[in-house]
């Protein structure tokens, strides 16, 4: 800025001339391209350690309150059979699928972070482990007994030896975290998981002649 600020300026964030200086900086982001300007301090002040913006990235997440999967199918009230196709499915959400962004910053730097569901890993309490890249496809009559496309399990054996007569299952979700420092050309993905779980009651169906 030109002239730079007076000392008793708010533009130092408390510092001063010795620290660096104040810069203005304007760029066409605004709605349908207004400009928008914003200043920061250039330099960082002695003795401060520089801010590393994977970690204002890791705030950005917390603001996201990223959750476990919304687990669709199978349902804990549910009943299902031996040798009969199980297709298992998420309700997509913010929190617990994504798309979800959030902002954070710290020492003047601005991170905007993109989080979204990658893959699940369900693990059915019978010792198999599926991996399905997506939420599932929900199950309709129209389907009858094939295998579900995208993300299912057939179980060969009832629950009916488990504790409370079901099978405990897991999902596993892999969230991916696309994360840029704001104004800059700096940017990375790291991963975080979060976990959900139900239970499936697997009976066999008894023929009667």
């Amino acid at each position: 800025m030109e002239p730079q600020p007076p000392p008793d300026s708010l533009f130092w964030q408390g510092q001063s001339s010795k620290d660096g200086a104040v810069y203005e900086r304007t760029c066409k982001g605004g709605p349908d391209g207004a400009p928008v300007t914003d200043t920061f301090l250039a330099n960082t002040p002695p003795g401060a350690p520089p801010v590393d913006p994977s970690v204002v990235a890791q705030q950005a997440v917390a603001k996201m309150k990223l959750a476990g999967p919304q687990i669709a199918s199978p349902r804990a009230a549910g009943s299902y059979i031996v040798g009969v196709p199980m297709w298992m499915w998420v309700r997509k959400g913010p929190t617990t699928y994504g798309p979800n962004s959030a902002s954070a910053s710290a020492g003047g730097v601005t991170v905007t972070a993109t989080a979204e569901v990658k893959k699940i890993v369900w693990r059915m309490g019978d010792g198999a482990t599926v991996t399905c890249n997506g939420p599932g496809t929900p199950y309709t009559a129209s389907y009858g007994k094939q295998e579900s496309p995208t993300c299912g399990h057939t179980y060969t054996r009832t629950s009916a030896a488990q504790q409370g007569g079901k099978y405990s299952v897991t999902a596993t979700a892999t969230w991916t975290v696309d994360w840029q420092v704001n104004g800059s050309g700096v940017n990375d993905q790291f991963t975080e998981t979060r976990q959900s779980q139900t239970q499936a009651g697997i009976g066999e169906l008894q023929v009667v002649r």
